[in-house]
């Protein structure tokens, strides 16, 4: 379970994809040096914005590898496979 938290913001997602993009819209938002918006997985803080920084922060070891897997696994498109019968009459 993420969980986006702001200045008058707190929500939970279920996907990753979800949290993030609701993240990177509220990047507009954030008007102020000293607001900041943060991704919690559980209670771990793993991602945060603020204007101090250009680019967000992934915070924790080996966090932006297993966010990036778990990016992958949520937008892989499901893969069909139809197996013809080779004897046909």
């Amino acid at each position: 379970m993420f969980r986006v938290f702001t200045k008058d913001y707190d929500r939970t997602f279920d996907r990753w994809t979800d949290a993030l993009a609701a993240g990177n819209s509220l990047k507009s938002k954030c008007k102020s040096l000293f607001q900041d918006i943060r991704i919690f997985d559980d209670e771990e803080l793993i991602w945060i914005y603020s204007r101090s920084h250009t680019y967000p922060q992934y915070i924790g070891a080996g966090v932006y590898d297993r966010l990036a897997r778990l990016f992958l696994l949520e937008n892989a498109p499901m893969v069909e496979v139809e197996v013809e019968d080779s004897e046909q009459s």
